[in-house]
């Protein structure tokens, strides 16, 4: 069992040899490399390692996958990562067999935090929240995969992560047919956001190969429920996925198999068929929700993921000509929630008030960028614009930083800090 004491003394000591350009920026990387290990974590007896999100006390799949991987970049000097980022996988592994259609759940089993949501099951006491995200269910996979990728570490990919791993695909094959789908999800007294309409089913869809997703990585309810953005990364999981079938084959994967490929080939369909708008100019670029019924949505949102965020998930390439277009857009007016002002320019959300920017897409701006000095101008942008609380929040004010949401936000410090691994690994190439 790790000790948690001598592993943020380790990390620690790592993040005293980092030395940005900027003093400011510096001292918050030092400060949020630790604050995840530190404050968000509780390992269990049994090797399950529990991590909240910050100011509140549930663990989303989604959110802590990434409070995690970017401690995956000091694995070697800090071997003891791979067993914190096996006890969170476990974790999330337990949590996905408990309920597959959750999206963040509680510490122990202490009842729902809206006890009067209401689904198609009875909500488990072990569940904060019953809204079913796909990029939920991408996410582990997602960092059990980069585990493998970094380190050639494969003891995390037992039996029980390949029968998940199957629970998930079965549940993505099942959402494809949302109409057919016995999920639904509603909440009471509550903005128009936080619950599904039409009795809790969300709004019509058609069948296009796409998998429906009732919620975005923001928690919102999906306008449309086609999320591209969330079906780009099921497609960059499952091509994944099949590289670690071949590494590991087992005959009774053959099944397991013929359900991903299947399941590729769909979503690659739906979204070339579905996905893919064109301007006046007749340049491509992708829709963020359609329905299959002719509808659609152009808009991208800061929460991960996001069409911004497409290279860094390893779904689509930097250079991508529909990617570029399709940034281009959505860094300019273009898209509802791009806000400039005084002091920030960048991607926000519905989630949050108008005119505020989020860090975390000021990251994913660097993250998919191979340009030294702008990757550098988003750290420091990030660091200036703190507040003076050395803690990166949820959303700030482009026109005053003093006003942002969220005190302490750990999954905006950690991708913080993914930035500036980036920024490192760019000096080190040049």
């Amino acid at each position: 069992m790790i000790n948690q004491q001598e592993l943020i003394k380790e990390i620690q000591k790592y993040a005293t040899t980092v030395k940005l350009n900027d003093a400011k920026a510096t001292k918050l990387f030092q400060l949020a490399l630790v604050d995840t290990i530190t404050n968000t974590t509780f390992f269990r007896d049994n090797g399950e390692i529990f991590i909240a999100t910050g100011d509140i006390p549930a663990m989303w799949l989604r959110d802590s996958t990434f409070q995690i991987l970017p401690y995956l970049e000091i694995v070697k000097e800090v071997p003891k990562i791979i067993e914190l980022v096996q006890g969170v996988l476990q974790q999330q592994l337990k949590y996905i067999k408990h309920d597959p259609y959750a999206n963040a759940f509680n510490k122990e089993a202490t009842n729902q935090h809206y006890s009067d949501d209401i689904s198609n099951v009875p909500i488990s006491p072990w569940v904060w929240e019953r809204k079913f995200e796909i990029d939920s269910l991408c996410a582990p996979i997602f960092l059990a995969i980069t585990l493998y990728k970094k380190v050639g570490y494969t003891k995390h990919l037992t039996d029980e992560f390949w029968r998940v791993t199957e629970l998930i695909i079965d549940t993505f094959i099942k959402e494809q047919h949302h109409n057919s789908s016995e999920y639904f999800f509603q909440r009471t007294n509550c903005p128009e956001s936080d619950t599904l309409t039409r009795n809790g089913k969300g709004s019509p869809v058609a069948y296009t190969g796409l998998v429906w997703s009732g919620f975005r990585p923001s928690d919102d309810a999906c306008v449309y429920g086609y999320f591209i953005p969330g079906n780009f990364f099921i497609l960059s999981i499952l091509e994944q996925l099949q590289e670690l079938l071949i590494l590991n084959f087992k005959e009774n994967q053959s099944v397991l198999r013929n359900k991903i490929t299947k399941l590729q080939k769909d979503i690659e369909l739906g979204i070339q068929k579905y996905a893919i708008l064109e301007d006046e100019k007749g340049d491509s670029y992708y829709a963020y929700e359609i329905d299959g019924l002719g509808n659609h949505i152009f808009m991208d949102d800061a929460n991960i993921p996001s069409l911004l965020s497409l290279p860094f998930l390893g779904c689509l390439k930097e250079n991508d000509k529909t990617y570029k277009k399709t940034r281009e857009k959505i860094l300019s007016k273009a898209n509802p929630y791009y806000y400039s002002g005084k002091y920030l320019a960048g991607i926000g959300s519905p989630h949050t008030p108008p005119n505020y920017v989020w860090p975390i897409s000021l990251a994913v701006e660097g993250l998919t960028s191979s340009n030294k000095d702008f990757v550098r101008e988003k750290i420091n942008q990030i660091a200036k614009t703190d507040a003076e609380t050395l803690q990166c929040h949820e959303g700030i004010d482009v026109e005053n930083p003093k006003n942002y949401t969220r005190e302490w936000f750990s999954w905006a410090n950690m991708m913080y800090c993914e930035l500036v691994f980036h920024y490192l690994k760019l000096n080190q190439t040049r």
